[in-house]
């Protein structure tokens, strides 16, 4: 069977870089622990990469980023679409998940993230 990713691209503010990643490393900890089999968060470097005569579009273009701002690029894999959802549903029963324990406000704008699960067609691994 296939492996299955989630994946995240959002636009993020600089000053925000650190303690988005303490949100992540607490949801790269408990994703795993519930069966995820990889977490993954970067954050931007090389946003402005020299194509030579090849247009594209980059990642600060496609999230509309600002000047104080960077991305951050996310995914999650799985075994299936079907283990996917069993783990994010235990994710999302976990006590962690709970609101209540947020005493910091989202470091990122969930309006601005894009987010899609993927099935995947070609995978190699070392």
């Amino acid at each position: 069977m296939e492996r299955y990713v989630d994946g995240f691209v959002m636009p993020i503010s600089n000053e925000k870089v650190d303690a988005y990643r303490e949100m992540a490393t607490e949801a790269g900890e408990l994703w795993v622990k519930h069966g995820a089999l990889q977490y993954f968060e970067g954050v931007g470097d090389d946003m402005e990469p020299d194509m030579g005569e090849m247009s594209m579009v980059t990642f600060p273009q496609l999230t509309e980023t600002g000047d104080d701002e960077t991305v951050v690029f996310s995914f999650i894999v799985f075994e299936s679409r079907e283990h996917r959802d069993e783990v994010n549903a235990k994710v999302m029963e976990d006590p962690a998940m709970d609101p209540e324990n947020y005493e910091e406000e989202m470091p990122f704008d969930m309006e601005r993230m894009a987010y899609g699960g993927f099935k995947s067609i070609v995978s190699y691994e070392a």
